[in-house]
């Protein structure tokens, strides 16, 4: 399709601007929406509390042997007749990377699941750093240029660096900092080979993650009877089949074996590994993810 281009501009600036827009218009619902997930699984889970290094109070305990005398409170130990300590809260903030695949296939969508799978990954990830944030925890964007920041007010700049443009990637990232908590989400229908070599990379540099297969319900059903032509969306041309049901299961098997292979991958490494289609409610994977990021950020 040709284009006018006039006095408002060449086309890398009309195609820039656009894409400004388009980020803009996205990032309202998506902060509304990811808040309103994570306020609803907040209420369900505890915080990350936890004694340690901090100056704020926390609770009292009883004295046992070992304790430093400094953190006797003399106060409260004289109201009874036993010894109480004074235990502070642990403030050591820790970094989380998140990472949500760029390429082309995320942006499929059947009419069953309402959204993307881009978007519903977009979703979870920003969710899960409002319920990170909220916890004390520095949260960041692999690829996004920026360093981890931490309070409320980071969530609408994480928004941003995950709605950014930047070039397609899939599989996985190909670096993580080291030493940092990462979260991966995307489809991860790419060759397990490519996926693993990115993955033991990260965990060589001692990087703890979690990988999210994200997927549309018909990638998992493949629904479909009769003569279908499919169109990928990657440059894999457009297969036809005469009788889909036929292939039903062969192809169910297939999806099966990959996600095997990414669930050994993630248990020889340490990580978790989650599986979210885009049809159901995202509350259930952001609380098995936020419970599997607590484990770890607590060890």
């Amino acid at each position: 399709m040709l284009e006018a281009v006039g006095a408002a501009g060449s086309r890398p600036a009309l195609a820039a601007r656009r894409r400004a827009e388009r980020t803009a218009a996205a990032l309202p619902a998506l902060l509304v929406a990811a808040r309103r997930v994570a306020a609803t699984v907040q209420q369900g889970v505890h915080g990350r509390r936890r004694p340690g290094p901090g100056e704020t109070f926390w609770q009292f305990r009883r004295y046992e042997p070992g304790d430093a005398v400094s953190l006797i409170d003399w106060r409260q130990s004289a109201r009874s007749a036993r010894v109480y300590v004074r235990e502070r809260e642990w403030e050591a903030s820790q970094s989380v990377w998140l990472w949500r695949d760029s390429s082309p296939s995320m942006d499929f969508s059947s009419r069953g699941a309402g959204e993307t799978k881009g978007a519903r990954a977009a979703l979870l990830l920003l969710a899960a750093a409002a319920l990170l944030l909220r916890g004390g925890e520095q949260v960041g964007v692999l690829g996004g240029g920026g360093r981890p920041a931490r309070g409320s007010a980071a969530l609408a700049r994480l928004a941003e660096a995950l709605l950014a443009d930047r070039p397609p990637e899939g599989g996985a990232p190909a670096r993580a900092p080291r030493r940092a908590h990462v979260v991966l989400a995307g489809d991860f229908l790419d060759p397990i080979d490519g996926i693993a070599a990115s993955v033991r990379r990260m965990a060589g540099l001692g990087v703890v993650g979690c990988l999210v297969q994200v997927l549309d319900p018909v990638e998992e059903d493949l629904p479909f009877d009769g003569r279908v032509r499919f169109a990928g969306l990657e440059g894999e041309g457009e297969p036809l089949i005469g009788r889909v049901e036929t292939a039903r299961e062969s192809y169910r098997a297939r999806l099966a074996a990959q996600r095997a292979a990414l669930a050994a991958l993630a248990r020889r490494v340490g990580w978790t590994f989650l599986v979210h289609r885009a049809d159901r409610a995202p509350e259930t994977a952001l609380l098995a993810l936020y419970l599997a990021l607590s484990a770890r950020l607590g060890e």
